[in-house]
């Protein structure tokens, strides 16, 4: 089943708090966002990055 794109996919504690304090909050406001500018996070590691990657992809969005 898709994330909803008013959601986040569970990517663990310390990368969700590093999209949250850098104001991603849903997989909608990831679209389009570069991949290294997500990745430049901290907490934010490669599995994190694959799975809000899968999760956008399913809804035909991705990084930019």
């Amino acid at each position: 089943m898709a994330i909803p794109l008013d959601a986040l996919p569970k990517i663990g504690a310390t990368a969700t708090r590093a999209l949250a304090e850098a104001g991603y909050d849903s997989l909608r406001t990831l679209a389009g966002v570069p991949q290294e500018e997500i990745a430049s996070l901290h907490g934010m590691g490669p599995k994190a990055l694959r799975l809000i990657a899968q999760a956008l992809d399913e809804h035909g969005l991705a990084l930019g």
